[in-house]
C-alpha cells in the first residue's frame, strides 16, 4: 500500500493495480477512507463493498498526467450538474476535471445480481434537457466538457417524450444532443412516420445497437435535417434513367434466436446527406436522388417483387 498524491488531495491506502495500467492511464484500489476535494464537491472513493450489489471494490483510474479519469464512490452521492442534481455511484472525468459521465448506480452484474436487481434500486431522476424536462430512471448521463448535456441512457422499459424538429415523440433507450443543444439522435419507442428527402418512411429499429443512448437510429444534423433512420416497414424502389424495372431495397429477415419457425425482420438503415441516399447492408448501396427516381413503398406492397435484401 502507498500514498498517492493527486491534484485533489493525497490518497492513503492506495494499491497499484497492474490490470488498470496502460500507456494512457493508471489505476489502483483503495483500502482506506479518503476524501477528495473536487470542483463538484467532496467525494469519498470506494474502499469497501457495502452490499450484494457491489460485490467488489472497483479501482480509481487516472490519466497519465495524474488527472482523474474514473471514480467509484463509496456511497451514492448527489452531484450538481447543469442538467440538475443527479445521484452518482460512478463518475468519469475529462482530463480538465470536468464531468464526462455519471452513473447513478454501479452494481456488479453476476449470476447473483442481475440488471433487474439493479433496476429495482433505480429512482426517477428529473433532468433539464435541451428537449425539455424529463423524469425517468436512467443508466447514465454524458456531458460535453463544457458541461452541456450530451446524451442520456434509459433503463429498459423506460420512456420519455422528446421534442424534435419533426415533432414530439416518445423515446426509449436514449437521446443525444449536439453541444449547441439541438437534438442529435433518439430511439423511437414505437413506429413513427417521418418525412425524408425521398418520401415519408415509417421509422423503427427492432434491434437497436449498443447498450447506451449516445448513438440512436433516428439522427439529425445540427440544422435539424434528418440524416438517418431505420425501418422494418418500408422498401425503396430505385429507378435508373430509362429503366422501367427498379432496384428494390428492403429490410432483411433472419431466424428467430428462440428457434421457432418465425422469422425476425432485420431493420434497413438509411442515411441522407444532401442528395446522396445510402442504404446499409452486407454491401452498402448509395444513390443520388437528384439523378435517380426513388420511391418509398410499404413493405407488404413490395414483398412479392425481386429485391436487394439488406440483411
Amino acid at each position: 500500500m502507498a500514498t498517492k498524491p493527486t491534484p485533489y488531495g493525497k490518497l492513503s491506502g492506495f494499491t497499484f493495480r497492474e490490470l488498470a495500467s496502460n500507456s494512457k492511464m493508471d489505476g489502483g484500489l483503495m483500502t482506506e477512507y479518503n476524501m477528495l476535494a473536487l470542483p463538484v464537491g467532496n467525494l469519498v472513493p470506494q474502499y469497501e463493498a457495502e452490499d450484494m450489489g457491489r460485490r467488489s471494490v472497483k479501482p480509481i483510474c487516472f490519466y497519465k498526467d495524474g488527472s482523474l479519469k474514473s471514480l467509484p464512490l463509496q456511497s451514492q452521492t448527489i452531484l450538481d450538474t447543469p442538467a440538475g442534481p443527479m445521484p452518482a455511484e460512478l463518475v468519469t472525468f475529462y482530463p480538465s476535471g470536468a464531468i464526462k459521465r455519471i452513473f447513478p448506480l454501479d452494481g456488479k452484474l453476476s449470476g447473483f445480481w442481475s440488471w433487474q436487481n439493479e433496476y429495482k434500486l433505480a429512482v426517477d431522476i428529473v433532468l433539464k434537457t435541451p428537449s425539455g424536462v424529463i423524469a425517468a430512471k436512467i443508466i447514465s448521463a454524458q456531458f460535453y466538457e463544457s458541461g452541456a448535456l450530451k446524451s442520456i441512457t434509459l433503463w429498459p422499459g423506460q420512456s420519455i417524450t422528446i421534442n424534435t424538429p419533426l415533432g414530439s415523440f416518445p423515446a426509449r433507450k436514449g437521446v443525444a444532443f449536439y453541444e449547441t443543444g439541438s437534438i442529435r439522435s433518439f430511439e423511437p419507442l414505437k413506429k413513427i412516420e417521418l418525412p425524408t428527402p425521398i418520401g415519408t418512411i415509417k421509422a423503427y429499429d427492432n434491434e437497436p445497437n449498443g447498450i447506451h443512448g449516445d448513438i440512436n437510429s433516428v439522427q439529425f444534423g445540427e440544422d435539424g435535417s434528418i440524416t438517418a433512420l431505420s425501418t422494418v416497414d418500408n422498401a425503396i424502389a430505385v429507378y435508373s434513367a430509362g429503366d422501367s424495372h427498379p432496384i428494390l431495397l428492403r429490410p432483411g429477415v433472419k431466424n428467430n434466436v428462440c428457434g421457432d419457425e418465425r422469422k425476425v425482420s432485420v431493420p434497413m438503415r438509411i442515411g441522407f446527406e444532401g442528395t446522396l441516399v445510402t442504404v446499409e447492408g452486407k454491401t452498402p448501396r448509395s444513390f443520388d436522388s437528384a439523378q435517380t427516381r426513388m420511391e418509398v413503398q410499404a413493405l407488404s406492397t413490395a414483398a412479392s417483387d425481386p429485391a436487394y435484401s439488406c440483411s
